[in-house]
């Protein structure tokens, strides 16, 4: 465990029990958020091949090059 992780422990052990309920809901939402990117960018990486026609063809040249 590095120093900021341990800061961390101690700062959440001096809290008052009713205030662990809110730093675990925080926790839980930075968690869903960080899960929610990671999709999210998965998903564009994969449609990357599925557009790739679409997106590169002559009729569009013209608007690559503006």
């Amino acid at each position: 465990m590095n120093a900021t992780e341990q800061m961390l422990i101690e700062k959440i052990k001096q809290l008052p029990l009713q205030r662990l309920a809110e730093v675990e809901d925080f926790v839980d939402f930075l968690r869903t958020r960080e899960d929610e990117q990671r999709l999210t960018q998965a998903a564009a990486k994969m449609a990357e091949a599925s557009f790739a026609a679409v997106w590169n063809n002559d009729a569009d040249d013209a608007y690559d090059r503006l």
